[in-house]
């Protein structure tokens, strides 16, 4: 089961569950360190002592503080690109998809921002693995693909259709202030009714395919 989303950023976690080793104990109490604290912030030894284990036995199976947050960052990207595959030809319920993610797992979003912000565009490379590489080449095939079957506008560029639809799903968990503004004072305050707004906005932009019926 995923973790659930964590409501207060200032609150101290539980210890981490479900994890049958050292390793994977280092590596859930960093998921969390890292989401709270971003990279320069986190602590070696605050990760140690959730894992419960040694601040020596963490630097055994990771070389270094960016080199665990390259490691966490490549599984929860991963994890990202299985939860939300794309349909091209319905770009809207891909949008939901994203927003049904980050609403759920806001510690993601916080993870993956820090190291947008802290490390450079190679550091997960670094790990070996570069997911979020892989997954963007994927979708942009599939964008491109769509094109040639007629059930995308050609005239727009794959790179901007991604990158416009995953700005848009993700407005609400960039802007959480917003979100805030939302729920005190929008004319309908719900989760639904932001998520309404997200596929409405992809829809206008980029229809999805009325499929024929059969026969």
């Amino acid at each position: 089961m995923p973790r659930p989303a964590t409501t207060d950023p200032t609150a101290e976690p539980a210890a981490p569950e479900g994890a049958d080793s050292t390793r994977e104990r280092i590596v859930a109490a960093a998921t969390d360190e890292f989401a709270r604290h971003g990279i320069a912030g986190a602590r070696v030894d605050r990760i140690a002592k959730r894992a419960r284990t040694s601040k020596e036995r963490v630097y055994a199976y990771f070389r270094g503080k960016e080199a665990l947050y390259g490691h966490v960052a490549a599984k929860e990207l991963t994890e990202l690109a299985e939860a939300t595959r794309m349909d091209p030809a319905d770009l809207p319920g891909y949008a939901g998809c994203l927003f049904d993610h980050f609403t759920a797992r806001p510690d993601h979003h916080r993870l993956i921002t820090w190291g947008r912000l802290e490390l450079a565009d190679s550091a997960v490379a670094d790990t070996g693995t570069d997911p979020t590489r892989a997954a963007i080449a994927r979708k942009l095939d599939q964008l491109r693909q769509a094109q040639q079957a007629g059930q995308l506008d050609p005239a727009w560029d794959p790179v901007h259709v991604l990158a416009l639809v995953n700005q848009i799903a993700t407005t609400w968990a960039a802007q959480p202030e917003m979100g805030a503004a939302a729920a005190e004072q929008a004319a309908d305050t719900s989760t639904a009714a932001r998520r309404e707004a997200v596929v409405a906005a992809v829809e206008r932009l980029f229809p999805r395919v009325k499929r024929g019926r059969a026969g």
